[in-house]
């Protein structure tokens, strides 16, 4: 089970935002051409990488099958890892659960 949903790290702000829009759009969107995410056991690593210290933060569960937009696994280069990116906005019906931080 755990093998058909990714994770993506936002704020509440954003995913309020999100809601009032009918999809999501992280900022990586614009400036990297896709939306990081994260397998079950990359969630961890991620928060401590980048989110260390920030407040108001959920976590979006993806149901990977729903997803609209290409999901490409790709290496992150810097960590010599790969992760799952979204090619595109999130379509909201694809988000299973969002959980606070």
């Amino acid at each position: 089970m755990n093998g058909e949903f990714i994770y993506h790290i936002t704020t509440q702000e954003k995913w309020d935002l999100a809601l009032k829009q009918g999809f999501y759009e992280a900022d990586t969107l614009v400036k990297e051409g896709f939306m990081h995410c994260s397998t079950a056991d990359q969630v961890a690593g991620v928060l401590e990488r980048y989110y260390k210290g920030l407040t108001g933060l959920v976590q979006l569960t993806i149901q990977k099958e729903k997803v609209e937009r290409p999901l490409v696994f790709e290496l992150a280069g810097s960590i010599n890892e790969v992760f799952p990116h979204i090619h595109g906005t999130l379509n909201l019906d694809a988000v299973v659960a969002v959980t606070p931080i």
